[in-house]
């Protein structure tokens, strides 16, 4: 099939195309899971990075690699248009949580109509879904017939620190952002809202001493810790969507030792974005019960939350009309996690998120992908690719 440029192929043959594609998106999704690429290795990252660049090229993509001093290089695919058409973004990760050797105790199979692996569902399931709706528009129309950008980083999962003024500088000139990251649960909702993400440190400090010779002259850093967990839990508000959850604590050297230094690790999550500031000065505020102790506070929101603004509407209700002429009716979703998109829609670009691979088990060892959902994501991405 060698279609011109102006022809496209209608919802359903479309659906049916990608269907008899189904092996060659579990071979392509199997191949990129088998390359183990954790946020911290950057030769794994760098090499993935130059093999997923080998994927996109022949499909008429010029890509470009942003190259990184420490964090894993970033890539960009350019396709289509090189005039004043602002370009679809599709935008993704290809790092993963999993350290290397993942593989060797979790490794990537098929069975019971799911493909298991780390870092399947997220997100190299959504990869393999860019490379086969791209694919799909160059065979019915002989080229990509749209200015579209795809744009995968390698620091995702740790905060997008190298990569997030590129994903905004795109996301500025952008027609619309489609997300690849998974849906929302097994019924395959597409994500309009996220919340906000930040991390925090609060070390406290108090005073060493022998906990039977000296025991007053100590002054415990632990017990001023306790009094500052019980008043940071108080921070959440569960009707704004204000969570704020202290996760790891640490402190004291041995038992018999009145502890000098203690610490907590700090998760925020806001819905709003008029509530990082008050959060954060909140969490500053902070002061000792025991006026003995300091405490130091560290961090900061580090992901605007993703609102569902007109632009997010505007996309969802496309996205709803394209599934419906696919024959199946589309959800949507508000989750507490972030992504890239948290970052695009912040800066006013329309983004739908979640319109990757259809599973469960994010970053855990149960993580897999529903089989019989690619084909029906890969031709609603090609429809939206289209028609936006």
């Amino acid at each position: 099939m060698n279609r011109t440029k102006s022809s496209s192929l209608p919802a359903r043959e479309r659906l049916r195309f990608f269907e008899e594609k189904r092996d060659r998106i579990v071979d392509t999704i199997r191949e990129l899971v088998s390359m183990e690429s954790p946020s911290d290795n950057k030769p794994a990252l760098d090499s993935l990075a130059e093999i997923l660049a080998g994927k996109f090229e022949p499909l008429g993509g010029r890509p470009t690699i942003h190259k990184q001093q420490s964090a894993g290089n970033q890539l960009q695919v350019d396709f289509g248009a090189t005039d004043h058409e602002k370009p679809v973004i599709l935008l993704g990760h290809y790092d993963t949580v999993y350290p290397i050797g993942t593989l060797a105790n979790m490794p990537c199979r098929v069975a019971d109509g799911k493909l298991w692996g780390p870092g399947a569902l997220d997100m190299k399931g959504g990869i393999a879904l860019m490379l086969e709706a791209l694919a799909g528009l160059r065979e019915w129309h002989g080229e990509v017939p749209r200015a579209v950008t795809v744009f995968l980083n390698s620091d995702e999962e740790v905060g997008s620190d190298s990569s997030r003024k590129l994903i905004e500088e795109l996301a500025r000139k952008s027609a619309a952002v489609l997300v690849l990251e998974p849906a929302a649960g097994l019924h395959g909702a597409l994500k309009t809202a996220r919340k906000g993400v930040g991390g925090y440190h609060l070390r406290v400090t108090g005073h060493a001493a022998h906990a039977g010779l000296d025991f007053s002259k100590g002054v415990s850093a632990i017990l001023e810790l306790a009094h500052q967990i019980t008043e940071i839990s108080k921070l959440s508000d569960l009707e704004r969507g204000t969570t704020v959850n202290v996760g790891v604590i640490r402190g004291g050297t041995r038992t018999n030792v009145i502890a000098a230094e203690a610490s907590a690790e700090i998760d925020v999550r806001i819905a709003r974005l008029e509530d990082g500031p008050s959060i954060d000065a909140k969490l500053r505020a902070l002061k000792p019960l025991n006026h003995r102790c300091k405490l130091g506070i560290s961090g900061g929101i580090n992901r605007p939350p993703m609102e569902h603004t007109a632009g997010v509407a505007r996309l969802y209700e496309k996205a709803a009309e394209l599934a419906s002429e696919l024959g199946w009716k589309t959800e949507e979703a508000a989750v507490g996690g972030g992504s890239d998109g948290n970052f695009t829609t912040a800066v006013g670009a329309a983004t739908l998120d979640g319109l990757g691979a259809v599973g469960e088990g994010a970053h855990a060892t149960h993580e897999s992908i529903v089989i019989e959902e690619l084909p029906r994501r890969a031709a609603l991405l090609s429809l939206l690719i289209e028609r936006i």
